[in-house]
Parts: C-alpha cells; sequence; structure tokens
C-alpha cells in the first residue's frame, strides 16, 4: 500500500528575536491548568511572526504536557493513568515531604518539564483540540514558575 505525503512549501527567515519571560502559576493542587492563553499573549505581546516558542518549567515535581482542550474527562483519566503508574502507596526511598513527592517526581519524569511549540504567522501552531498544560502532580497547592522564551523573528 502506498501511503500519500506531502511536505508544503519551505519557509526560511533569519532570527531577529530572543524574548524571555517569567509566568507564575499557582496551583490548586493536584491536576491541571491551562497555560495556552499566557503562551499565546507572551508571542502576541512581543510581536513574534516566525519562530519557535520554548515552553520550560523550573520544578521536579509538576510537568508541562500539549493534550486534548475539548474534554475536561481527558484530563481526569491521564491524572488516574499517571496515578497507576507512580501510585503513593509504592515502597519508595524518598518520601522526605510526604506520601506524593516521589510519584509526583516520576510523574514529572515521564510528562517532561518543556515544550517546544511552533509559532506561525504570530500564531501558536497547535492543533485544534490541544492546550499547553502545566500539570501539578502534588496534592497541595504549589506556585510554580515557567519561563517563556521565543525565538524567531518580529
Amino acid at each position: 500500500m502506498i501511503r500519500r505525503t506531502e511536505l508544503s512549501p519551505i519557509t526560511e527567515s533569519i532570527p531577529q528575536l530572543i524574548a524571555t519571560a517569567t509566568l507564575r502559576v499557582d496551583t490548586p493542587g493536584a491536576g491541571f491548568t491551562v497555560i495556552t492563553a499566557n503562551a499565546a499573549g507572551f508571542v502576541a505581546k512581543i510581536g513574534a511572526s516566525e519562530g519557535a516558542l520554548l515552553v520550560y518549567l523550573r520544578h521536579t515535581s509538576a510537568s508541562l504536557t500539549i493534550q486534548e482542550n475539548a474534554d475536561a474527562d481527558v484530563q481526569a483519566d491521564l491524572i488516574s493513568a499517571l496515578d497507576r503508574l507512580a501510585p503513593e502507596d509504592a515502597p519508595w526511598v524518598h518520601d522526605v515531604e510526604g506520601p506524593d513527592d516521589m510519584p509526583a517526581h516520576v510523574k514529572a519524569m515521564l510528562n517532561g518539564v518543556s515544550l517546544y511549540v511552533p509559532v506561525t504567522k504570530g500564531k501558536l501552531a497547535l492543533g485544534t483540540w490541544q492546550g499547553i498544560y502545566l500539570v501539578e502532580h502534588r496534592r497541595k497547592a504549589h506556585s510554580r514558575e515557567i519561563v517563556f522564551q521565543f525565538i524567531g523573528c518580529k
């Protein structure tokens, strides 16, 4: 079976801009916090046109992800899946900060703490059903820092 593939026209530009800002997010505890509008607002504020948005979380017990933004059940199921992969009642050695600490580190390692989002024509090149999320893995509220860095053209 032959599958059709097609490459769009290639656009080229020379980067003219590196812009950085830090977003502070206060989480209510374990769960998803959407930050798509914050990322899009940063891109708009700096007048970005073409380039790359790097999103980096400065913590080890929370993570970042790009996931479906239409049905909250997806987020609930993802939290449930992560809980099965890294349960609190496992025999963890590191438990100084409580039973949810080591599982939070494992979940952060699975999801990761950085994302790359292309920016085209001044907009995040996300798919129709995609959103950018901070995922808090600790039960208690935390204050988290996310670094946005754009590299590209105005």
